[in-house]
């Protein structure tokens, strides 16, 4: 489907100089001579890089549009994650680098969103909270409630985050998968 260049928004998937970008961030410029245009920050899907170009509005680009598949993970198989279709029950292997720090969150049988480009994955989507148990977190230490201090702590997957003074070691808490951060207590 063919766009001006003045439509793309953050989160738009365009088709640019033979490759598939997603525009990161957009600022429209109005100056004082000449027409507008639309100066926009991609990265490419299939190899990370970015690229700052300006649209003008009488510029068409071609905007793609993802499939979004629901598929189940299922297990690690030597550098590749294993993931289930849940409509059709294929399977699809993705590489661990795919997925990236984010594969220490999967779980057996956790639901995830792969967006798909045609039959070939470019990204996939965890759930955005999850609940995890704190293994390991410090002592808390008198006095050091005065000012609203975090202490580290260690999750069950392995990952290092901030927790409140008083959350203590064996505690379920929810997570924020996108930035790692702790949000509350899980109930």
């Amino acid at each position: 489907m063919k766009i001006s260049g003045g439509e793309i928004r953050p989160g738009s998937v365009i088709e640019h100089n033979g490759g598939l970008w997603v525009a990161v961030k957009c600022n429209t410029v109005k100056p004082g001579k000449g027409g507008a245009f639309n100066q926009v920050e991609m990265k490419n899907l299939m190899d990370g890089t970015k690229l700052n170009e300006r649209f003008r509005t009488v510029d068409t680009v071609e905007q793609v549009l993802l499939e979004k598949k629901d598929f189940q993970y299922l297990y690690e198989q030597g550098d590749a994650l294993v993931f289930m279709d849940v409509e059709s029950y294929e399977q699809l292997e993705l590489p661990q680098e795919f997925v990236g720090d984010r594969a220490r969150f999967l779980k057996d049988g956790m639901m995830v969103t792969v967006q798909l480009y045609g039959e070939k994955p470019i990204g996939i989507a965890l759930p955005d909270q999850l609940v995890l148990e704190i293994v390991e977190a410090d002592p808390v230490v008198k006095g050091q409630t005065a000012a609203s201090s975090y202490k580290p702590a260690i999750l069950e997957n392995g990952v290092r985050i901030l927790v409140p003074p008083f959350i203590a070691t064996g505690e379920r808490v929810l997570v924020d998968t996108n930035e790692l951060t702790y949000l509350r207590r899980a109930d």
